[in-house]
């Protein structure tokens, strides 16, 4: 079986007013969702991330990022296993966020041979 990364793109929950009720009911899809995928032992990882961080240039130059007036974020990432890059999609068609508007990048990950 390939690795595929699965990125994903959503909104800010605080920027579109959700309750900490609904909050709590989207995680528990994101929590039902990895579980069926470790049941079907298809998740490798993968992990939420926070909103900010800062971004490098080659010099040297400190940039706040993402910006405020971006309307996705990348929100996390997973690792799954699939057979090939259709059903590594067919397997993202679950991603929770849809709803809000969010997007998946579905990506092969890239093995290198080091005992070249």
């Amino acid at each position: 079986m390939k690795e595929f990364m699965l990125i994903f793109h959503g909104p800010d929950y605080a920027a579109l007013g959700l309750s900490p009720e609904e909050i709590q009911l989207q995680m528990q899809k994101w929590f039902e969702w990895s579980a069926k995928l470790e049941q079907e032992n298809k998740f490798n990882g993968g992990h939420a991330l926070h909103a900010e961080g800062k971004i490098l240039n080659k010099d040297g130059v400190i940039t706040d990022g993402p910006f405020a007036e971006s309307k996705e974020l990348v929100g996390g990432y997973f690792i799954i296993k699939a057979n090939n890059l259709d059903e590594a999609l067919e397997i993202s068609k679950d991603y929770p966020e849809f709803i809000h508007g969010g997007t998946v990048q579905v990506r092969e990950v890239v093995v290198f041979d080091n005992e070249a």
